[in-house]
């Protein structure tokens, strides 16, 4: 059962978070917070999930939220905003924000990012996958660097594998797998695993 943690400006984005929340037959909503006592309402409930609602466009994500993500045994975070940009929603993701999505999604797609959130995915909209990835071009030459296990370990690296899984999947020890995945971010230009696996998709490498 997943535990989640409604927060958002009003009581009635809260409330109407609320009845989505409790659509979803493997969560559970222990309780509702505003922004400004979100880290109060996490000590309180111990949420798995938070699912926070921003009202209005912030040139950057609310502090709030910032100071959950990094803080240590924090919650997975999902985000939905509206107007977003990508610089935005590139600073969410590295503050350690799981989820940044667009405020007008349906029940079905909110309650499946917290079930990834929750798993320890990341999740982003498609539309938003082509502008995160403008501001770092993979040059074509680097393209011919990754070997075929190395694609191989990044389609799984999207699937949302970790090292373990992986080394057991190919049949390789799990100090292999994190080389390959070191590798993968190297030859790529990735910061991060999320990173590459937009870069993968965007350049062709590996398809979902």
């Amino acid at each position: 059962m997943i535990r989640l943690l409604i927060a958002a400006p009003s009581a009635i984005m809260r409330a109407g978070l609320e009845s989505v929340g409790a659509q979803g037959s493997g969560i559970e909503v222990v309780g509702a917070s505003g922004l400004a006592g979100l880290s109060a309402a996490v000590d309180r409930h111990q949420p798995d999930v938070v699912l926070a609602a921003v009202e209005t466009h912030h040139d950057e994500p609310p502090e709030d939220l910032i100071a959950l993500a990094a803080r240590e045994g924090a919650p997975a975070i999902v985000v939905l905003a509206p107007d977003l940009q990508s610089s935005w929603t590139g600073d969410a993701l590295r503050s350690g924000i799981r989820a940044v999505l667009p405020g007008d999604l349906g029940p079905r797609e909110i309650l499946a990012a917290v079930e990834a959130a929750a798993a320890g995915l990341v999740v982003l909209h498609p539309q938003d996958i082509p502008a995160l990835v403008a501001d770092r071009p993979l040059p074509a030459a680097h393209l011919q660097t990754l070997t075929p296990r190395e694609i191989q370990v990044l389609a799984m690296l999207a699937e949302g594998h970790g090292n373990k899984t992986i080394a057991w999947k190919l049949g390789i020890s799990e100090h292999t797998a994190k080389f390959h995945v070191a590798s993968i971010l190297s030859k790529l230009n990735a910061g991060t695993r999320t990173e590459a696996v937009t870069l993968g998709i965007r350049r062709g490498l590996i398809l979902i």
